[in-house]
Formats: structure tokens, C-alpha cells, sequence
């Protein structure tokens, strides 16, 4: 960390975390003509995509559409390689919007927010980081991320261990060799299904520890070409119509209204989209996330795909998910994950048939065998959508904090806005759709919502915005309810915080239609359930 002056003084806003929502959120501010700071714990833009950096790691949105909407001469001028991006080419997507828009002047890199209060006395934030700042500001915007804060589980003897540890989720900055090592992954998640083919490559042995197994489709990565962008430039403007559509969403009304299609019909379908390639197969019919009978085709599918593909049958078995519908949980998208487990390198552990006991000082033991293991891989995901903000001491009014807020499950009116919370904004957070879909344009819409907020409060001069309880009960109520006609909550999945010991068992992305519509309504009736001072 360089040394730097502990920085004080008063700004309209504050913006925490630099990644693709916090970036865009700097500029849009700036452009407002707003005094503006933003605060990142890296010393680098990129948010998520400047931490994940394990080997295999890529978007699994295509990168045509990973890309902001905001400006048309960025999105000529900016040409991607492949069809799905690695992070390095983000990464460098991040740097580029930040240098060729002047961002990064107004961001204090290497800071990590401890803390932000509410002033009811002055109606205005103070905000604190770890390098002593003091921070006042009439707004402050949480861009802190979904996906930013490690899982960490608490595995015995840990500490013991002799060799490498590694999280996907914090890897190294340099590349890890793993030649002649023998290696140990725990997860299979997307971080996990993404890393273990290219860990395989070079390793000595793989054991990967499995706990619960995911669906996975072949993602067909290829590099782009001029006609890809030609027909995505034609197609762009049905496109951005498309996503403020009052029916734009995962789960829309022709979900509970569409017949349901033969298993030929459903099955020829997946074939094609097998075969093209990516996570379409989730958009094949219109009620697979709503309708049993349907997706339990899906499934059907793809574990027939596995048994096809992996070569010993137990470990096909094993691989194949059951229990749990297909799309609930956030599917994988990989490069050759299941033909990685006809290697001799690499053995499967089923956990669910042999429990993780410990980690030694040599590997790792399980119920009924010692693994000797060179270096470890925690591919073990994150502490979604909460974990970056339960990372600062966030208080609003009577130093109410946000942790105790929650305590029962986060609430948030359109998941931008807190009761009790003025002038807060949390970009995709809780209660909007974010992670359900592609996270840039989620970071993008909700950024735009709140700039155009605060300059309609500033041309009112208007100095408060919070949201009414009842508005924010009844905006939650709606989110569960959306949930709950449909198959996500049969998983314990890490959308419910499942995978987090002692988290409330909540869904929280908003899954169903319409979600910019009712934004953009709600913005046009003077910010209705809203309260303004």
C-alpha cells in the first residue's frame, strides 16, 4: 500500500467500489455536475474482475453483450476477441472505459470503507477508511459488488496444512504453477468448473472434492468474427427496446401461461442449443424455471449428456445433479469440465458418500481416506450480495445498523434504496434482479435510476430521499411471492445465502418481469413510495 495523506472534506457523493457499477457511477455523477470521490479497496478498477484471476476464468455472458450501453463510441471503439471474454480482456475493458472517460483521477485506490453514518442533524454521510479518511457527502452510493466478499469455510485443521492454499476468489497476482503438484479442489461451483481443466493440465493429480454436483453446459468459446458484429450491431437496437420491455425478465407471464412442449420437442431443442453452445439452453421454453414437468426434461438432458461424455460410470453418476432443478441455481458454463474426469490425473470424491473429515498437515482426510496433497484450491465461491456491505459498519437513522437492519434477511425498496437509510443507494443489491441476469447492464440501469434521482431532487432542491417501510414491505413481499411461483427456492443455493453458515435463508435476486418498466413508472410518478423532504 503507498503512503498518502489522510484525505478530509465534503463531496455530493461518495461512490464505494470500482468496478463496473461504481465506475459508471462516477462518471454519470460527474456529469451531472456533482463533486464526486470514489473509494476502492484494489489497487486497480475492475471490481470482481480484478480479484478472480484462477486459471479457465471467463464471463458467461457473451462478451458482445458484457459491454456498457451508455456510449457509442466505446462500443466502436472497443473490439473483443472472443465470444466469451477471459477476465484478463475485462480487466482490460475496465481500464480502458477508466482512462479514456478520466475516471480514475477521482477514485483513492488501495482504501477499503470501514464505516459510513447517517447525520441526522446535517442530513449528510460520514464515511471512514482504513487510511484515516473523513468523508462528508450528501449521498453515498454502495457499488461494492454481489459478488466480492470470499466464502471462507471453516474447514479443521487449515492452519496445519504445509503446503499452497488457494481461493479462486483472491488468486495470485502472478500465475501459479502447479506442475508435479498434487492438488486438491474443493468446489465445484463455476469458479471450480471453470479452474479444475486447467489445473488438470498441469498437475501431477487432481482430487476434487465435491459436495453438491452443478448443471454445466459447454460454452463452444471461439473468437469472434466481422460478421458476429455485424449481426450484433443490426440486432442492438431491438435489443436495448427489448430491456426496458414491461415484460423483460427471467420469469415473465408467458411462464405461467405458455403450454407445456413435448419431451421431443423439448429434447431437440437442448440438442441445438448443446451444440451452439452457452447458458441459452435457460431461454429454450418459456416455463422450464416454472413448470416441473418441463424442466425435469432439461435435467434429463444434460445427465444424459453426462453419461455420454464421462467414461466410468460411477463418476458420471456422481457428477450428475439431482434434487434440485435445472437453472435455480446459477449455471456453469465450461470448457470441457466433464471430459476433465476421464484424465488418470483426476479422481472425483463424492462428500455426500465419504464426508470431509479434516485438512492435515499432508491433505486431506475424509471419512474413510487420507489424501496426500501438495497445494489446495478453494473454489468455494463468495458471500453474495450482503458480504461486501455487512464489510463496512453502514448506520442510518438513530444509528440503526445495517447488519441489524437485516438481521432477518435484507430488505431494500427496488433493491436500491434502504428504509431509515437516507440517501443511500446500493447498486443490484437485494431485491433487485442483478446476479439473476447480466450484471453490467443490472449496474448500468440502476445507475442511471439514481443519478437522474438525485438531479430531480437537486432541481426540486430537495435535500432527503428515502423510502416509505410500507413501500419497502410490500416491494419485498412482491420479490418473495415472484420466488415463489417459480422452481428457485427447491435449491439451497447461494441466491438464498445457503451457502453461508448462520445467513437468513431469503431469495434474493427479484426474478420477475418488468423490473426497469416499474423503475422507470415509479421514477415518472414523482418517485412514488418514496418520501422526499
Amino acid at each position: 500500500m503507498s503512503a498518502r495523506d489522510a484525505l478530509e472534506g465534503e463531496y455530493d457523493a461518495v461512490v464505494v467500489g470500482a468496478g463496473f457499477g461504481g465506475l459508471y457511477a462516477l462518471h454519470r455523477l460527474r456529469e451531472l455536475g456533482l463533486s464526486v470521490i470514489g473509494f476502492e479497496a484494489a489497487p486497480e478498477v475492475g471490481g470482481t474482475w480484478y480479484w478472480n484471476r484462477y486459471p479457465g476464468v471467463r464471463c458467461d455472458v457473451p462478451s458482445l453483450y458484457y459491454s456498457y450501453t451508455w456510449s457509442a463510441e466505446l462500443r466502436r471503439e472497443w473490439r473483443w476477441s472472443e465470444k466469451y471474454a477471459t477476465q484478463r480482456e475485462i480487466l482490460d475493458y475496465a481500464r480502458y472505459v477508466a482512462d479514456r472517460f478520466g475516471i480514475r483521477d477521482l477514485i483513492r485506490f488501495e482504501t477499503r470503507v470501514t464505516a459510513a453514518a447517517f447525520d441526522e442533524a446535517e442530513n449528510i454521510w460520514q464515511v471512514s477508511t482504513d487510511r484515516g479518511d473523513r468523508i462528508r457527502a450528501r449521498f453515498c452510493v454502495m457499488a461494492s459488488g454481489c459478488l466480492s466478499v470470499p466464502n471462507n469455510p471453516k474447514v479443521a485443521g487449515a492452519e496445519s496444512f504445509r503446503g499452497r492454499i488457494y481461493h479462486t476468489a483472491r488468486w495470485p497476482e502472478q500465475p501459479v504453477d502447479f506442475s508435479g503438484l498434487r492438488v486438491g479442489v474443493i468446489g465445484t461451483g463455476s469458479s471450480g468448473v471453470q479452474a479444475i481443466p486447467l489445473i488438470a493440465e498441469a498437475a501431477q493429480q487432481v482430487v476434487v472434492f465435491q459436495r453438491t454436483p452443478n448443471f454445466s453446459v459447454p460454452a463452444r468459446n471461439r473468437q469472434l468474427r466481422d460478421e458476429d458484429y455485424e449481426q450484433f450491431e443490426a440486432a442492438y437496437p431491438a435489443y436495448l427496446e427489448s430491456l426496458e420491455s414491461p415484460h423483460f425478465g427471467r420469469v415473465n407471464s408467458a411462464a405461467f401461461e405458455a403450454p407445456i412442449p413435448s419431451r421431443e420437442e423439448q429434447w431437440r431443442r437442448y440438442e441445438e442449443l448443446w451444440q451452439e453452445g452457452g447458458g441459452g439452453i435457460l431461454l429454450s421454453f418459456p416455463n422450464l424455471l416454472t413448470h416441473e414437468a418441463v424442466n425435469d426434461v432439461a435435467c434429463d438432458f444434460v445427465r444424459e449428456k453426462i453419461s455420454q461424455i464421462v467414461k466410468d460410470p460411477r463418476t458420471a453418476a456422481a457428477l450428475s445433479p439431482g434434487g434440485y432443478p435445472l437453472g435455480v441455481k446459477r449455471i456453469c458454463v465450461d470448457t470441457n469440465y466433464y471430459e476433465t474426469f476421464n484424465r488418470e490425473n483426476v479422481e472425483l470424491v463424492d462428500l455426500k458418500q465419504e464426508p470431509l473429515d479434516r485438512i492435515t498437515a499432508d491433505g486431506i482426510k475424509t471419512s474413510a481416506r487420507q489424501f496426500e496433497l501438495d497445494a489446495l484450491v478453494f473454489a468455494t465461491g463468495f458471500d453474495a450480495m450482503t458480504g461486501a456491505l455487512f464489510a463496512m459498519d453502514i448506520r442510518g437513522r438513530n444509528e440503526l445498523g445495517l447488519r441489524e437492519a437485516w438481521k432477518d434477511g435484507p430488505r431494500a425498496y427496488l433493491g436500491l434504496t434502504v428504509a431509515d437509510f437516507p440517501n443511500l443507494f446500493i447498486v443490484t443489491g437485494p431485491g433487485s434482479p442483478s446476479v439473476i441476469g447480466n450484471m453490467i447492464n443490472a449496474c448500468e440501469q440502476h445507475v442511471d435510476w439514481l443519478a437522474d434521482c438525485i438531479d430531480y431532487m437537486r432541481r426540486r432542491g430537495l435535500q432527503i430521499l428515502e423510502p416509505e417501510p410500507a413501500a419497502e414491505r410490500a416491494w419485498m413481499d412482491h420479490v418473495a411471492d415472484m420466488a415463489a411461483r417459480t422452481l428457485f427456492p427447491k435449491a439451497n443455493s447461494w441466491y438464498l445465502g445457503a451457502n453461508i453458515a448462520g445467513k437468513p435463508r431469503v431469495f434474493m435476486p427479484y426474478v420477475g418481469e418488468g423490473y426497469r418498466f416499474r423503475c422507470a413508472q415509479i421514477a415518472a410518478r414523482g418517485y412514488e413510495g418514496f418520501r422526499l423532504t
